[in-house]
């Protein structure tokens, strides 16, 4: 994975390692579309010089999943009342209807 960076006052587009932080006008790459990169004519590609390393994987990622699951199937909690039509929010989750049952 690398992170392609636009420099539009330089003209330049920058393929480098994956970027920790999200940053404006940067896109992460997979490692093909990172060796392949072109720019448009008159730009200039910088590009690190090396094998671009797979992403660290994040236990924050898993810990906040494993978390979100443990909460969803707690019996003591409230539930909220479900549409039975349409779809229905909970916090960042949505429900979605199921078919009708007989």
């Amino acid at each position: 994975m690398a992170t392609l960076t636009y420099v539009y006052a330089d003209s330049t587009a920058v393929v480098g390692p994956l970027a920790t932080q999200a940053e404006p006008h940067s896109y992460d790459l997979c490692t093909k579309h990172a060796h392949r990169l072109t720019a448009p004519r008159g730009w200039e590609v910088v590009r690190f010089e090396g094998e671009f390393a797979p992403p660290p994987h994040s236990n924050d990622d898993l810990t906040a999943l494993a978390e979100a699951v443990r909460e969803a199937g707690r019996v003591d909690r409230p539930v909220d009342a479900v549409p039975t039509t349409g779809t229905g929010r909970r916090g960042h989750l949505r429900v979605l209807p199921g078919p009708a049952e007989d």
